[in-house]
């Protein structure tokens, strides 16, 4: 297909389609002439890859690390899986020192049995929020930590059960996009259902309320 084409089926704007082949996100298309080129699915698909990625906040440089990645997965599905998540926001700070231990997720997931290992940056962003909550004034219990625990550990096992295994590439455009794109959906979900229960318990009208109390 020529670029035209490309810009309509993508839905992206010719300059951004060369922005992303000038910052080397985007492979090249086959060369027709001096000045055109001939474009293909697969182009395609790495559109609406770098769209769903900056679309969920990345900058073209992390972009990049995860192009690079499902072009160069290397033999190590779980550790290329590991690099790219790792690309995902939220970012720590650069000003902010990283603390040498993480004693708030390390005991988080030494109770839930996960695996705790500080290299992956999630173990520290775990510490970071668990502190925050603390501060807040609503700190992690045991009791919410299993609940939350198992609902997650359930979704995390559907996440890697339909994983696609046949391509190491496809593994971590799954990998990436479903932990970018799926987390506001869950964010969302649980919010609706908080407003769902809440609907349900919290407004009755009093009159209501009282004949559904009165025997």
């Amino acid at each position: 297909m020529r670029v035209s084409e490309l810009v309509e089926r993508s839905g992206l704007p010719l300059a951004t389609i060369k922005y992303y082949l000038r910052e080397g996100v985007l492979m090249p298309g086959e060369a027709t002439s001096v000045t055109q080129s001939r474009y293909d699915e697969r182009h395609l698909r790495r559109l609406a890859l770098i769209k769903a990625l900056a679309g969920a906040g990345l900058p073209i440089h992390k972009i990049r690390v995860i192009v690079r990645l499902t072009e160069n997965p290397g033999d190590d599905l779980f550790e290329t899986l590991g690099r790219a998540v790792a690309a995902l926001p939220p970012y720590p700070d650069p000003d902010v020192p990283a603390p040498r231990e993480n004693p708030r997720a390390q005991w988080a997931l030494e109770h839930l049995g996960q695996v705790y290992d500080p290299r992956f940056p999630a173990v520290g962003q775990l510490d970071r929020a668990l502190e925050a909550v603390e501060a807040v004034g609503i700190p992690m219990t045991v009791e919410r930590l299993d609940n939350y625990g198992r609902h997650v550990q359930a979704i995390a096992e559907f996440d890697l059960a339909h994983m696609p295994v046949g391509s190491t590439e496809a593994a971590v455009e799954y990998a990436v996009l479903g932990t970018a794109v799926y987390e506001p959906v869950l964010a969302a979900m649980r919010r609706l259902a908080h407003q769902d229960i809440a609907s349900r318990t919290l407004t009755a009208e009093p009159s209501q309320q009282l004949r559904e109390d009165t025997p």
